[in-house]
């Protein structure tokens, strides 16, 4: 009905105006028509939602000046066809006061929290920043969880969360451009990209396709995300969600562009390349060697639970012979017992292991953490003793189920868990040969995929040498004075021209040491002040 009423402009007479705008909102318990007289003159009425507003803003920097004639207007001729300019420039404390005429703007700023008040006799109306709606404090992100890094995490509202990313970006080439998407919701949609750095054509493909979104309800950026990703059918996620705003800018730094939606807790990240997601904020908090060792276990971890499980199937059921003899000899008495074949026993239990993960994550902390723990205790116990499941089977899932933990992304994370079952059926059926027809299958999907136009394997194939550096180790920030060259942003340059001045920095006061009687460099023998610390 709104939509009916769009091109319509708000009545002259105050009581035509409140007929209609009753008639399109109906009888909401929060809409609230105030009426009262501006300067004690002219009849008017400001409409709102209590429930989005802010009262105090209401009744001390509206209401209040506006029904109290000031001082420097008394006596003085007020023209009705004057009186909204009069109103705006010397009367309102407020700032953010803007005139309005249409019926369906006015009353979709009502509906967003705005006081719009109406003049009896004028066709115009003011609309006011009024929006007051409880939030959440900012707090640490609970599904990004560092030892080294900043603690700070977006909440649900993009204002907040803009200024988060402002706050880190004090640049004038910070850009925010806001869209809004959802026939029903009508959801604030944030660009943010740094101008400069980001690929202009990068930048103009996401407007597009954000632009082509027609659906009722945005409630999240995983909405948005599932219209604009290059192959929606694929298990590997496209684009890369975040809660914080460390990890944003980083991106934003690159030359990638950041989407925020007004009541999600995430930004969408653009484009994204595979590495993107076993890389944490704290690789590059911490030293390099550090950052490279812990990473190192990640990728070691990630590739165990993609195949670990299928690499057990065909060895146990295909290649014994691969194993040393009292392995193999300790595994089969310890699979004796079990009356099915081993691929059986490995997805009977994976599948267990999957609802288990699902039930903890969906019951209250409280008793979440003691079901996980007690619940692998007791399953895995009961289902050797009573040979449903041999030990060293039990180990295998447990270790899978602990590497795919490892993995910080959850969305690759999850693929990672899906494409482990074709691959345990693959190796179910051709042993070795089934395993590594999978695993090539996996990768040429992966060569194949692409996001915003960026390959989906960069750096690695196709090769980029800067981008190579931050793949498998992560090289120490004096190496990579380089944006990744496949992102092509606008300025490559990220370190000074005296980046590897760091090499140096051994050197330091070596110059100025000279043998001295007392053991001392030259300096010591200067009293001045100026070169003591206190």
């Amino acid at each position: 009905m709104v939509e009916e009423k769009g091109d319509t402009p708000a009545s002259t007479s105050l009581m035509e105006t409140e007929k209609e705008v009753k008639e399109i909102l109906g009888n909401n318990v929060d809409l609230q028509i105030k009426h009262f007289k501006i300067f004690g003159k002219f009849p008017a009425a400001s409409i709102y939602f209590s429930s989005l507003i802010n009262q105090d803003v209401l009744n001390k920097d509206i209401l209040r000046p506006l029904m109290y004639e000031p001082e420097h207007l008394v006596g003085k001729e007020k023209p009705l066809h004057q009186l909204i300019d009069l109103i705006l420039t010397e009367t309102l404390y407020h700032s953010q006061a803007k005139i309005g005429e249409s019926l369906d703007q006015l009353i979709e700023l009502m509906l967003r929290g705005e006081t719009v008040i109406f003049i009896d006799g004028i066709k115009e109306a003011i609309h006011i920043g009024t929006r007051k709606v409880e939030k959440r404090a900012i707090a640490q992100p609970e599904t990004e969880q560092v030892i080294l890094g900043p603690r700070e995490g977006f909440i649900e509202s993009i204002a907040t969360n803009i200024s988060l990313l402002r706050y880190r970006l004090p640049t004038p080439d910070f850009q925010v451009k806001t869209m809004k998407i959802g026939r029903l919701t009508k959801s604030t949609v944030a660009i943010c990209y740094l101008k400069g750095i980001a690929n202009e054509t990068v930048i103009k493909e996401v407007e597009k396709r954000l632009s082509e979104i027609d659906i009722d309800v945005i409630l999240d950026v995983g909405y948005l995300e599932q219209f604009i990703e290059d192959n929606p059918f694929s298990p590997f996620p496209q684009t890369q969600t975040t809660e914080r705003p460390d990890k944003t800018v980083a991106n934003l730094v690159e030359g990638r562009v950041a989407v925020l939606v007004d009541g999600s807790p995430f930004s969408l990240v653009v484009p994204v390349v595979f590495n993107q997601f076993y890389q944490t904020p704290e690789d590059y908090s911490s030293r390099f060697l550090m950052g490279s060792f812990v990473r190192l276990a990640r990728i070691l971890a990630l590739v165990f639970s993609l195949i670990f499980p299928s690499l057990y199937v065909s060895l146990i059921s295909f290649n014994p012979e691969l194993l040393p003899t009292e392995f193999a000899v300790a595994v089969a008495g310890g699979r004796a017992g079990v009356p099915y074949p081993a691929v059986i026993e490995v997805l009977a239990i994976e599948i267990a292991m999957e609802i288990l993960r699902e039930a903890t994550v969906r019951l209250p902390k409280q008793v979440g953490g003691a079901l996980s723990i007690v619940g692998v205790l007791v399953i895995g116990q009961a289902a050797v003793e009573a040979g449903l499941s041999s030990p060293i089977t039990v180990v295998v899932i447990a270790l899978t189920t602990i590497g795919s933990f490892a993995t910080p992304t959850y969305t690759a994370a999850f693929a990672l868990r899906m494409l482990r079952f074709p691959i345990m059926i693959l190796a179910g059926i051709f042993g070795l040969y089934g395993v590594m027809v999978g695993v090539i299958f996996i990768f040429n999907h992966m060569l194949s995929l692409k996001s915003f136009g960026v390959p989906y394997m960069a750096p690695v194939s196709p090769e980029n040498y800067q981008g190579m550096k931050d793949v498998i180790i992560r090289s120490p920030l004096w190496w990579m004075p380089k944006r990744p060259g496949f992102l092509q942003p606008a300025n490559q340059d990220r370190l000074g021209q005296n980046d590897n001045t760091i090499l140096e920095h051994n050197k330091v006061g070596n110059d100025q040491r000279e043998d001295t009687s007392n053991g001392g460099s030259k300096g010591d023998n200067n009293t001045s002040g100026n070169n003591h610390l206190n």
